[in-house]
């Protein structure tokens, strides 16, 4: 940063002499001494003054500011970042950097219940320095001659944290609801460490897993807590520039009732934010609450919108 300092003056000529040659003299030299002393507040307020008392060379007095910033600002600040005296922060703010998706359509199922309903969803992704979170929500719903006979939601939270460009540490907190399944609230909490095992431009696979803790309320009244394992696979492939496929799978292992759940998608983009989406999923429960099957099939058909 010394060197920086004292590497100012000696530049200060070549900066300022081509642009300032409609300024006035005694404003030239004012410009030049502020240059010389590498001060950037001193050189911001001298051509500030500048522009107000001559109107007519504003032109002129911008450049000088920008080749300034863009030749000794700049590269100081960067200078400054790698030797780790000044710091780069993570954000701008709680609610910047976000992106995501909504979408909205139509579901067919099968396995404990069988009928077509309105599908919605949405998808939220904040990506920082070393930090990413993950917003989900999912609900499948229909009612016919006032008796509901599909009520499925899903709402999952997912923070991670880069520990190496291929290793990062995640945690998983997750809700459910299906009564059709025999249980009114299911509650899942996981913590764990993931290995990205393809980071291409059209190609992204990643592997996680850890420790979890489910608790499910079950529409007879009763409830139960477990330990459990949980594993996951994300799989992204971007076919062609325009069609997407994705194959998620996700399990809760445990010694009484594990739950393992598929969900292959296929999006479609025709317009610039908007999406045609195709969607198929599977559930299955080893040990479900009695009166219930173990499988369940759900086939979404959604108009995807990104923002």
């Amino acid at each position: 940063m010394r060197f920086f300092k004292f590497a100012l003056p000696l530049c200060a000529v070549t900066i300022a002499a081509p642009a300032l040659a409609d300024v006035p003299e005694p404003v030239r030299a004012m410009i030049d001494a502020a240059i010389a002393s590498g001060d950037v507040a001193k050189v911001k307020t001298v051509i500030d003054l500048a522009k107000q008392t001559n109107p007519d060379d504003i032109e002129e007095l911008d450049a000088i500011a920008a080749e300034f910033t863009a030749q000794h600002v700049e590269p100081a600040a960067a200078e400054a970042v790698q030797q780790g005296e000044l710091a780069v922060p993570e954000s701008n703010g709680l609610f910047d950097n976000w992106s995501g998706s909504g979408q909205l359509g139509a579901f067919h199922s099968t396995g404990n219940s069988s009928n077509t309903g309105i599908s919605a969803g949405l998808e939220l992704t904040r990506t920082g320095e070393r930090w990413s979170h993950r917003l989900s929500a999912q609900a499948d719903f229909q009612r016919s001659e006032g008796v509901t006979t599909r009520e499925q939601f899903l709402l999952a939270y997912e923070p991670r944290f880069e520990l190496s460009e291929n290793f990062y540490a995640y945690a998983l907190s997750q809700y459910e609801r299906d009564r059709f399944q025999g249980f009114s609230a299911r509650y899942a909490a996981s913590g764990g460490f993931g290995y990205i095992v393809i980071s291409e431009d059209n190609m992204t696979l990643s592997l996680q897993g850890g420790p979890a803790w489910r608790r499910t309320d079950f529409t007879d009244g009763t409830s139960e807590s477990d330990l459990s394992g949980f594993v996951a696979a994300d799989f992204d492939w971007q076919v062609l520039e325009n069609l997407k496929f994705t194959q998620d799978v996700r399990a809760f292992l445990q010694s009484d009732n594990s739950t393992i759940s598929s969900n292959t998608g296929i999006q479609t983009r025709f317009a610039e934010n908007f999406s045609l989406g195709l969607n198929y999923s599977v559930e299955i429960d080893t040990d479900p609450p009695i009166g219930a099957v173990k499988t369940d099939t759900l086939s979404r058909v959604t108009l995807i919108y990104d923002f």
